[in-house]
């Protein structure tokens, strides 16, 4: 523990100020991005950083947040124990490697064959105009190795981005949200993929419970578990055998349908 000292300022009747000093101590953290909270403190971020993203989804701050603040012990001991149980789940949580745009290369990725995982990556990314390099660091998960396993998690989202087709605009999100969901149990996914459709008009909503809900479900919930993928090791492998190895089918074109949609218009 380490003694932390909070200023407090009072107004006098006389209206002179006065400040005294108070000494606490504070929560040692358990590494080094950890922010120490308690379960208020936990409760209030959650339901800050809900309503906020809720109105501005472009928030990844937000969102990271109220994934962290939201991923009780049990969850994500339980994800952990996932890993701990798979040959190469054991391994990522024994090397902890980080997924960013130098670890992995990515525009050495471009040049890899077609249908490839790390093509597929790549230009995945570069359609999108995303990067893995803006990735938040966890702070709110007490236990330092599931902190790793929502880092994890969290570097990996574009991978099931890639394999999946889904893109990034909102109604590719709740969609992957929902098979995350089905495929993790994380929590922040299945409230994401529960409330972020009331944002949405009616067409886009009936997409999402005709096409895209049936598919993330059956898919994510009869997949191998995808934390336990070392995508750094795969990215030579055919994007098609490891949707078949997985278990997972691709779903149709989001933005091809969102095109036909407004050709008939």
């Amino acid at each position: 523990m380490r003694p932390r000292v909070l200023t407090y300022t009072y107004i006098l009747p006389s209206v002179r100020l006065l400040k005294r000093d108070y000494t606490y101590d504070a929560p040692t953290p358990n590494y080094p991005s950890h922010v120490p909270t308690n379960l208020f403190q936990k409760l209030f971020l959650a339901a800050g950083s809900g309503i906020y993203s809720f109105f501005d989804p472009t928030r990844a701050d937000l969102i990271a947040t109220l994934g962290e603040t939201t991923a009780f012990p049990f969850l994500m001991e339980r994800l952990r124990d996932r890993m701990l149980s798979d040959p190469t789940g054991r391994r990522i949580l024994r090397d902890r490697p980080r997924i960013t745009s130098s670890s992995i290369h990515i525009d050495h990725l471009l040049d890899y064959p077609e249908n490839t995982i790390g093509r597929t990556y790549a230009e995945w990314l570069k359609r999108e105009g995303v990067s893995p390099d803006t990735r938040a660091r966890v702070r709110y998960i007490d236990d330092e190795e599931c902190a790793y396993v929502m880092q994890r998690y969290r570097e990996c989202h574009d991978f099931y981005h890639a394999i999946t087709g889904l893109p990034i605009i909102i109604e590719g999100e709740i969609a992957l949200k929902m098979f995350e969901f089905a495929n993790t149990m994380i929590p922040m996914t299945g409230i994401g993929a529960v409330l972020a459709p009331l944002r949405l008009k009616p067409k886009q909503r009936e997409r999402l419970r005709t096409i895209y809900f049936p598919w993330a479900i059956k898919n994510g919930a009869s997949a191998k578990p995808l934390i336990n993928v070392y995508w750094e090791e795969i990215l030579h492998q055919d994007v098609q055998d490891l949707r078949d190895e997985l278990g997972i089918e691709k779903p149709p074109d989001l933005r091809e349908l969102r095109k036909k949609r407004i050709s008939r218009l």
